[in-house]
This record gives structure tokens, sequence and C-alpha cells, in this order.
């Protein structure tokens, strides 16, 4: 016996329209001066789905890397309880300060 199918609410599913001018490049999206304004122009164009998808940041793993440092055991255990304390990863912690000081240092 097959389960019955649910009906899909396709109100809420963007359809791509063969109406409206077609926006495949950022470019082709023009400076507003007002939110009516971009609002106008939305509701005559509409976007590729395909620009939309490459716009979305992938976090890549190669843009990590992996590093070796060596602490003092004392040190890192101290480091470790405060990261406790904070309810973060201690590695994650580090990471935080390193951020933090680089940012720290450019201004300077």
């Amino acid at each position: 016996m097959e389960a019955p199918r649910r009906k899909t609410d396709t109100t809420q599913i963007p359809r791509f329209s063969d109406e409206l001018p077609v926006i495949s490049a950022w470019k082709e999206v023009p400076s507003f001066d007002t939110e009516e304004a971009e609002g106008n122009f939305w509701e005559k164009h509409q976007l590729d789905p395909r620009l939309m998808q490459m716009s979305i940041h992938r976090s890549d793993v190669r843009e990590s890397t992996t590093i070796t440092l060596r602490f003092d055991p004392r040190m890192l255990s101290r480091i470790k309880r405060i990261a406790r304390r904070r309810y973060l990863n201690y590695q994650s912690m580090i990471k935080q300060w390193l951020s933090e000081r680089m940012e720290q240092e450019t201004r300077e």
C-alpha cells in the first residue's frame, strides 16, 4: 500500500517567468535612490537563479592551514580552563584572540 502523497504549497516556490527580463549579471542591477525604486525594479525584473547560486559563499577546506604550536603545559592548561569557562573550544578561542590582536595591530 502506497502512502498518500501530500499536496505541496507551490505559492512559496519562486517561479522563473518568461514574461520578466532576467538579470544575469550583477552589473545589470542599477543603484537605487530609494527602497521604493528598488521595489519597482524587482517587480519588473527577475534574477537568474544561477547568478544567485554563484553569489553564495561556500567555505573551502583549503582556506584553512594546519600548524603546530608548542606551548608550555601550564600555559595550555590555563588556556583550556579559560575556554571552558567561556564554553568555547580552546583552539577556536586562540584563533579568536589572534584575530583580535591582528585587528589591533593593523589599526596602530
